[in-house]
């Protein structure tokens, strides 16, 4: 049996806890594409070092986590436009939606939100959706 369950387990632990601590912390709640967001409209103020270090601590901490767990195999594709579109999509999504799945998934539905729930719902739904029309019909993923 595959044993892959268990590294999406430790990193939906790291990211929940990683939510957990920034809240109590910070008093506010870790939405990455917030964070990202006020860092490129320049709306952090002066918060702009707090979010460069979280944002430094999400980009290396997989990276220093790799002599341990060795590099995972993401099967991600290799098809450049598909990656753009992907991107293009997410960030347009986290825009509609007002966050991201830190924002409303982890933060949002752990406090009961009825905004991070129903948001959530949304996301995935369009996600299978997205599965289903890239994968089965159109076959470019």
């Amino acid at each position: 049996m595959e044993q892959d369950w268990i590294l999406g387990l430790i990193g939906g632990l790291l990211i929940g806890s990683g939510g957990a601590v920034y809240l109590l912390f910070n008093g506010r709640i870790m939405g990455a594409s917030g964070i990202v967001g006020s860092l490129v409209d320049r709306s952090a103020g002066s918060l702009t070092s707090e979010r460069l270090v979280f944002l430094a601590g999400v980009v290396l901490l997989p990276v220093l986590l790799m002599p341990a767990f060795g590099p995972v195999d993401t099967h991600i594709t290799d098809n450049t436009a598909v990656l753009v579109a992907a991107g293009l999509l997410v960030g347009l999504g986290t825009r509609l939606a007002n966050g991201c799945t830190s924002g409303h998934g982890v933060c949002g539905m752990s406090r009961l939100s009825l905004r991070g729930i129903v948001a959530t719902l949304c996301y995935i739904l369009a996600g299978g959706v997205g599965v289903v029309l890239f994968r089965h019909i159109l076959g470019v993923i």
